[in-house]
C-alpha cells in the first residue's frame, strides 16, 4: 500500500493550522475550496467541494471525522474522492497534524493507503495526491504566514 506523506515548516500557530483545514472562508483562501461542510467532532462529516456551478459539482472530497484535537489534529477516515471525470475513489484516510516548534509550528500530513494493483485510476489518484499535496502545503505555507 501506498501512503502520501508530507511535512512542512510554518511560522504560525498549530491552532492556524488545523483551522485551515476545518474553517469554511480559510479553506477557501488557500485550497479554493468553493463549499464546505465540516461538523467538528469525531463522527462527523468533512466534505469539501470545488468547481461549483448550476450544473452540479465537479470535485468532492468527503469523509467521517475520526479525531479531533484543535491545534493539534484532524483525523478524517472514509476519506472519498468524487468526480465528473473518474470512478468514485477510496476510503483512504486524510490525516493532519501540528506541533509546535522554536520558530511556529510543523504541518505532518499524510493520505492514504492507495491499493495497488487494482488499475488505472487508482495509480493516477495517488500520483496526482503525490504531486499535488507538496505544492498545495506551500500555498498554504505562504496564506497562513501573510494572513
Amino acid at each position: 500500500m501506498r501512503t502520501v506523506d508530507c511535512k512542512i515548516d510554518i511560522t504560525t500557530s498549530t491552532e492556524k493550522i488545523i483551522q485551515a483545514f476545518t474553517d469554511s472562508e480559510m479553506l477557501k483562501g488557500w485550497w479554493g475550496v468553493e463549499k464546505s461542510f465540516i461538523e467538528l467532532k469525531p463522527g462527523g462529516i468533512y466534505t469539501l467541494a470545488w468547481f461549483v456551478s448550476e450544473n452540479g459539482i465537479k470535485y468532492i472530497s468527503t469523509g467521517v471525522i475520526k479525531e479531533y484535537i484543535p491545534g493539534k489534529k484532524l483525523h478524517v477516515g472514509n476519506y472519498m474522492y468524487l468526480s465528473t471525470e473518474r470512478p468514485f475513489l477510496g476510503p483512504l484516510n486524510l490525516i493532519v497534524e501540528a506541533a509546535a516548534t522554536a520558530n511556529g509550528s510543523v504541518l505532518h500530513l499524510q493520505q492514504g493507503p492507495y491499493p495497488e494493483g487494482l488499475g488505472e485510476h487508482w495509480d493516477w489518484y495517488y500520483e496526482a495526491v503525490k504531486d499535488a499535496w507538496p505544492k498545495v502545503l506551500q500555498t498554504l505555507k505562504k496564506y497562513l504566514e501573510t494572513n
